[in-house]
Order: C-alpha cells, then sequence, then structure tokens
C-alpha cells in the first residue's frame, strides 16, 4: 500500500480507503463478515476509514469504533459526516453551530474516540451562513475534537467561499473534499480539482466504482447478478447506470483491464488515482476479498497509452461556455 499526503498537509492517507455506506450489519454473521473486511483491510495496509452519523442511525459509526478500538489509535484515520436528520427535531438536521456540536459528540462516544481526524459536511445547508458554519468547525479544530474539516458535495461556489471565510476571519481552514468522482461522473475535473489544488485541498472521492458499474458484474444483455446491488438498492442509483451506452463502455474497458491482467475494479481505482490532487478513493467492501482485490490498485501506474484509450471510450467533454 502507497500514501499520499491530504492535500498541502502532513497527514498521511492510504490510497485505498474502507467506507461504511453499504457496510450491512443485518445479523451475527453479517456483522462477522464486516468486521473481517475492517481487519483485512489493516492487513493490506489501509489506514483510511470512512463513515457517517447517518449510516444505519448511528450503528454503522457504533460497530466501526468497536472494530478499530482493537487497533492502536496511531494507526488509523478515521471520518465521519454531519447534515442529514438524526432525530424529529427542527435542529436535529443541518450546518448550525449547534447541530454540528451535539452531532460531533454523538459520533465520539459511538466511535469511542476523543477525536476524529476528519469531519465533512455531507451536503450544503442553505439555511445557515457558511460563516457559522466554518467557525464551528474551525473552533473544533482548535477543541481538539477534529483535526481536520470538509465538505462532500459542494459547489465550486460554496467550497471557494469556504475558504476565503476561513481566511478572512483567520480560522482553520477547511482541507478536504469528499465528492463523487468516477469513470462516469468526471464534474470535478471542470473546476473543483482545480480549486482544491490552487488551495491545497484534498480529495477523498466516494462510489469510484460508480455504484458497482464499474466491477464489471453487470454486462449487457445478461440478467442482473442476483443478491446485487440492483436488485435491492431503495434510490435504484446504479439501476439509472445500467444504460446501453455506460455497458458498451464497460464492455471496451472490460477489454483493457484483461490486457494489463487486472479486474475492472482496479483499473477504474487506478485510473482516478492518476490525479495527484486525489488523496485517497473510498471503496466499498461486503467481504475481505473484495477489499484485498480493490487494494492491488495502490501503486499501479497506467500509461500515457493506456490513459488515452481509456480517454476515448469515455468520450468526457467538459463544459465551457465562452463569454463576451
Amino acid at each position: 500500500m502507497k500514501y499520499r499526503n491530504l492535500g498541502k498537509y502532513g497527514l498521511k492517507l492510504s490510497e485505498v480507503g474502507l467506507g461504511s455506506w453499504v457496510t450491512d450489519l443485518n445479523g451475527t454473521d453479517a456483522e462477522r463478515i464486516a468486521e473481517e473486511t475492517v481487519n483485512a483491510a489493516f492487513d493490506e495496509g489501509v489506514n483510511f476509514f470512512d463513515c457517517a452519523d447517518a449510516y444505519s442511525g448511528g450503528a454503522a459509526e457504533r460497530f466501526l469504533g468497536k472494530v478499530l478500538g482493537e487497533h492502536a489509535r496511531n494507526e488509523f484515520v478515521v471520518s465521519s459526516k454531519v447534515f442529514f436528520p438524526m432525530g424529529k427535531g427542527a435542529n436535529d438536521w443541518g450546518l448550525s453551530r449547534k447541530h454540528i456540536t451535539e452531532q460531533l459528540d454523538k459520533t465520539l462516544l459511538n466511535m469511542r474516540l476523543d477525536y476524529l481526524d476528519l469531519y465533512f459536511c455531507h451536503r450544503f445547508d442553505p439555511t445557515t451562513p457558511i460563516e457559522e458554519t466554518v467557525e464551528a468547525l474551525s473552533d473544533l479544530v482548535k477543541a481538539g475534537k477534529i483535526l481536520y474539516y470538509g465538505v462532500s458535495e459542494w459547489s465550486p461556489v460554496q467550497i471557494t467561499e469556504a475558504i476565503h471565510i476561513a481566511k478572512e476571519n483567520n480560522l482553520r481552514p477547511l482541507a478536504v473534499i469528499q465528492p463523487q468522482y468516477n469513470m462516469v461522473d468526471r464534474y470535478i475535473e471542470d473546476e473543483i480539482m482545480g480549486i482544491c489544488e490552487k488551495y491545497g485541498v484534498g480529495i477523498t472521492p466516494f462510489s469510484p466504482l460508480a455504484q458497482g458499474l464499474l466491477t464489471g458484474k453487470y454486462r449487457k444483455g445478461q440478467p442482473l447478478p442476483e443478491g446485487s446491488r440492483a436488485t435491492w438498492q431503495a434510490d435504484k442509483q446504479i439501476n439509472k447506470l445500467l444504460t446501453e451506452e455506460n455497458l458498451d463502455k464497460v464492455e471496451r474497458l472490460l477489454e483493457i483491464a484483461e490486457g494489463l491482467g487486472v479486474s475492472l475494479s482496479v483499473l477504474a481505482l487506478a485510473w482516478i488515482l492518476r490525479k495527484r490532487q486525489i488523496s485517497s478513493v473510498i471503496t466499498g467492501a461486503s467481504r475481505p476479498a473484495q477489499l484485498r482485490a480493490n487494494a492491488q490498485a495502490s501503486g499501479l501506474e497506467l500509461s500515457a497509452e493506456t490513459v488515452a484509450a481509456i480517454d476515448e471510450i469515455l468520450d468526457y467533454h467538459p463544459f465551457f461556455r465562452r463569454i463576451g
């Protein structure tokens, strides 16, 4: 496993991280497999573990905290997020100072920790001034409850405003973002990646395999694999990606992966890591074997010819509009 700095900061993250969004905790056997997966991550050199208060209503945080507690604190970097409703009260959601402060205390209790390495604003809160949110997060860094803070899915304007508010008010800076980024969703390349490079902000993308589309399990003209996410996911995100165009791209990408002697998953992760602005990719894994397979992407350098061939398949066109 190779490690990268979090943007311009000194914190080192494994190139491949492990997320908890789809961790199955339903039943004793499922929890055992999830625990084995986390421990397999340590065996592979993974040191970055991502979670959120809203995942399984707090159960994901409690599970991860229990397993991480079996390891020395200096061996791992852990993150969580705040924004989504955690109760029925008017202040049980969002990015107000009250909700952030109260929810972080609950997260630390859930995870049996004194501090978080990274803390993300899950979404943007239009009902709270950015100044209030940034100041609250800066104060939590100063208090030692979090080391670095960031945001997940915010717009370029919102990210830039948060960066400048912190700078103008002598507050602790926004250090990291966690956007969606993969071969079929490259919007951060248009503006956000440039903003992060300019200000030294790290990028730890989620959904690097596009909900499973880029694993190769979904094939054109074939039935959905039994038990796959496309058969049970409530919001049908993966089903919306299973278009004829995307499945055609998968077939061509599989040829490149086979030519390199790697899986499509590893190719897709290595393709993201080709960008030096990326600090770590947050992967999901439902069993140890998946984790071990994903870890193979660390250190895999793609040649210029391979990247060019992939770009031809993806046929991505950034949005530019001439003004004036």
